[in-house]
């Protein structure tokens, strides 16, 4: 009698952060970069709408969103596709570039997802070395071949924080072959004060061989209802509904994006509290010799070589006192742990249980 078989994935399977500790023990969930202050007004007025009917199936094209969306960041309405999160976007593109032995490059240390929809399709993930945690655009470029189709990075980097400035994304864009598309994760973009940054929306708004990646996970706090959205050549927009599931966007989850994008007070309130808190949890850390990147994104890497106590030390200590950061060895990263940036009862709670922590030691 034959049995059911099925291919076997080459990948390591995803395992998001923590979100729970002890039975019955509250925690502060510091570890998978959601938004600190939740949702915009606007979205809280979607959600408690009861009238919405839910019976009938939603826009499969996003119609009204990407309407919305060509309006907020001034692009072509037809160059973007909406998913169920900006990863179902990345499994497409995935799918519908790559075939079994073909090659995407990727950072050392990058959003997992990468490397994971590459190696479901049988791709080979080829690593290029960052320095002190930045992505080398001579590293990326070491690693070419004659088989590479797709190079991913995200901008800042996530889980490192870090970001590459504008001049060096055109010199990788001119450097790889035009048969080559580079995937730029704009997931941290709002956040992005830096006079150096730029988005790569703005930089490579009409190239044929960019594609863009945008989140509502992030500064929007729409995490749960998972949507996202990417923009590259018609084409290639083009060829990606063909494969797209038909109603893979709840008609919820693409209300709430309209009304969190046109909420502009809420955004540019969540920047300044991130920017704030970012800067005072930088400094309160580095008094422990706690080393981190500059301020950037909605996270800080935390990294503890050069501290008296281990990162794992740390991190068993914060979660008996109800913290939860994330743990980096799944990245590649030793002896360190990321941090989102929480709301101000969250941070001062950190701050506060951190110096209890190293009083004593």
């Amino acid at each position: 009698m034959t049995s059911l078989s099925f291919r076997k994935i080459k990948t390591i399977a995803y395992r998001p952060g923590r979100s729970q500790l002890a039975k019955n023990m509250k925690a502060i969930k510091l570890s998978a970069n959601e938004s600190a202050l939740g949702v915009s007004p606007k979205v809280r007025k979607i959600i408690n709408n009861n009238k919405l009917n839910l019976s009938k199936y939603p826009d499969g094209k996003s119609t009204d969103l990407r309407k919305k969306i060509s309006l907020k960041f001034k692009c072509n309405k037809d160059k973007i596709i909406c998913g169920s999160g900006s990863d179902e976007v990345i499994q497409l593109i995935c799918q519908l570039f790559l075939k079994p032995k073909d090659e995407v490059v990727v950072p050392q240390y990058s959003f997992l997802m990468y490397r994971i929809y590459a190696n479901i399709v049988g791709a080979k993930v080829l690593f290029a070395k960052e320095k002190n945690y930045k992505i080398s655009i001579n590293e990326i470029i070491k690693k070419i071949t004659k088989k590479t189709k797709i190079v991913f990075l995200a901008n800042p980097n996530n889980p490192t924080g870090t970001y590459i400035y504008k001049k060096d994304l055109i010199l990788l864009r001119k450097k790889l072959r035009k048969n080559i598309l580079l995937v730029i994760d704009d997931a941290y973009d709002e956040y992005m004060l830096d006079k150096n940054y730029s988005s790569g929306l703005d930089i490579f708004k009409n190239k044929k061989n960019v594609f863009i990646l945008r989140t509502f996970s992030k500064i929007y706090g729409l995490a749960s209802l998972r949507i996202g959205w990417g923009y590259g050549d018609k084409k290639i927009i083009n060829a990606l509904n063909i494969i797209k599931p038909p109603f893979n966007v709840n008609k919820f989850a693409q209300l709430c994006a309209m009304e969190a994008l046109s909420d502009s007070k809420f955004i540019s309130k969540s920047v300044k509290h991130n920017y704030f808190w970012a800067k005072k949890i930088k400094k309160e850390v580095e008094r422990f010799n706690i080393n981190t990147n500059s301020v950037s994104a909605n996270f800080l890497l935390l990294n503890f070589n050069k501290c008296k106590l281990t990162a794992a030390e740390v991190n068993r200590k914060l979660q008996k006192n109800g913290l939860i950061l994330r743990e980096t060895k799944i990245y590649g990263i030793k002896n360190s742990l990321r941090i989102t940036i929480g709301n101000s009862k969250e941070n001062k709670i950190f701050i506060k249980k951190l110096k209890t922590i190293f009083k004593n030691v």
